[in-house]
């Protein structure tokens, strides 16, 4: 039951959604670090983008292909260890460190496994994976340049899949426990080298060889490598600072029965994270139908609009974080509460970036060696992502506060159903059945983003996903 709050309109404006002092010191001290981290990374890959981009258009839109299969295996990833992650921050908020390891061992078995599976997948499909991106108009030298620059890319990148998964099991039960310096130093470290590499690799600097894409792909591969060294050997070296992390590997033991509830948990959230990313890439692919200068529009837009997402993005750890805490330590109301405040916080910050997004979009499209229509192009696609980027604040923070609670059936209806059964189905009849430019159906088809944000605003309202997991005996907590 909701409780009623009594004064002034902003008085209960302020008691539902205004958090104090202590509520604001505990959220940046998670969100910076993430924001930091992510700001960095996402700066160095804007720079990627226009180092590979200043070889050419085809060469930067070949990258940007093999990169959108990148994506589906880093949500793969991400929906794989989620379950895991969901008890791992409640495990964390009973201080149960015990379980917490467990968590965290079944995360990087599980990650294991799927980075295996990735591997196999897109060294066998490379070339038709590549070539669904390549329907539209265009000339067709150009499409087959994309295809070689995009493959030669992709061979490379899976030599980096497994660092990258196990990192992401680090990086994320560090973070559970409330430790975010070290993931975020270990990625800092990760960006620099994958920078400085980008410049010597890609233009063939200090004696070595111009390696163009090829180069832009090892420079990736070795700062996977470099932010798993510095995540593991800190974390385990340091057990004053890290004292969860002792004991991970010995014994290595999963109890069956947390194992079988992070299954249930974990199965949909993993299929939800493969189906969206899927439905998001099919969505690309769906637009660039009307031209290959759209998917180069779409990768500067994708690659910018980055950098100014990490803001409502961080969001996200912070909910999963401090909500799955909250419910971990059995303290319902104060997560009912956290969340509106969180939302609102999320949804301020947000519209300060969206702002900002759409003032320097012009600017920041020419430092990119490419056509004008793709600039103009790549301009109005950030613009409408700045439009909608409150409603992806609010759908994003309740996405991690259904999951916190264990909800992770109607994450997958509010996430990948809703994408495949609304989002795919409406743009691809907008697309192939309106005579509308690619920008208005850009802005149009985001009108989804709107009803979605909606549909979790009243979810969350109704109170039913704040459930403890964990319980007095974590490891056998029942499955809901």
């Amino acid at each position: 039951m909701q409780t009623v709050i009594a004064g002034s309109p902003w008085q209960r404006f302020r008691a539902r959604f205004v958090g104090d002092r202590q509520f604001y010191k505990a959220v940046l001290s998670l969100i910076v670090p993430v924001i930091i981290q992510n700001m960095v990374s996402n700066v160095v890959n804007l720079l990627d983008n226009v180092m590979v981009g200043s070889l050419g258009t085809v060469h930067m839109s070949g990258v940007a292909i093999a990169n959108q299969l990148m994506f589906v295996f880093h949500l793969a990833i991400f929906g794989a260890i989620s379950g895991a992650s969901i008890y791992g921050a409640q495990f964390a908020g009973a201080k149960d460190w015990d379980g917490f390891r467990q968590a965290l061992r079944t995360k990087l078995v599980v990650s294991l496994v799927i980075a295996a599976l990735a591997i196999v997948v897109f060294s066998q499909g490379a070339d038709t994976l590549i070539s669904f991106y390549l329907q539209g108009e265009g000339d067709s030298a150009d499409a087959a340049a994309m295809l070689h620059y995009g493959k030669q890319y992709l061979m490379i990148m899976l030599w980096g899949l497994i660092p990258f998964a196990l990192t992401q099991c680090y990086s994320g039960a560090l973070r559970q426990a409330g430790k975010t310096f070290l993931p975020m130093v270990s990625s800092l470290a990760a960006v620099m080298v994958n920078l400085f590499l980008n410049y010597v690799l890609i233009f063939g600097k200090l004696g070595l060889p111009a390696l163009g894409v090829e180069g832009a792909a090892i420079a990736t591969v070795v700062s996977r490598f470099a932010e798993l060294a510095i995540v593991t050997l800190f974390s385990h070296g340091d057990l004053k600072r890290y004292p969860f992390m002792a004991g991970v590997y010995r014994p290595f033991y999963i109890d069956k029965q947390l194992a079988k509830n992070v299954a249930i948990k974990g199965i949909p959230l993993f299929t939800n994270e493969f189906l969206w990313s899927l439905g998001m890439v099919t969505l690309t692919q769906i637009y660039s139908t009307r031209g290959l200068v759209v998917v180069a529009g779409l990768n500067i837009a994708s690659t910018v609009g980055n950098l100014f997402n990490v803001f409502f993005l961080s969001m996200g750890t912070a909910v999963a974080v401090m909500i799955g805490q909250s419910l971990g330590a059995n303290d319902t109301e104060l997560a009912k509460k956290q969340i509106w405040q969180l939302i609102f916080f999320g949804v301020s910050i947000s519209l300060v970036a969206a702002t900002t997004l759409a003032i320097s979009a012009g600017p920041i499209t020419q430092i990119y060696n490419t056509e004008a229509e793709v600039r103009r192009l790549a301009v109005a696609f950030m613009r409408t992502n700045a439009l909608y980027m409150a409603f992806h604040t609010i759908a994003h923070c309740c996405y991690f506060a259904l999951r916190s609670g264990g909800k992770t059936f109607i994450t997958l209806l509010f996430d990948s159903v809703y994408t495949w059964l609304v989002v795919v189905p409406y743009t691809y009849f907008m697309v192939n059945y309106t005579t509308l430019g690619v920008t208005t159906l850009y802005l149009l088809c985001h009108l989804t983003d709107l009803a979605k944000a909606i549909l979790g605003i009243v979810a969350i309202g109704t109170g039913f996903w704040a459930h403890n997991l964990v319980g007095k005996d974590p490891a056998k907590a029942v499955a809901e």
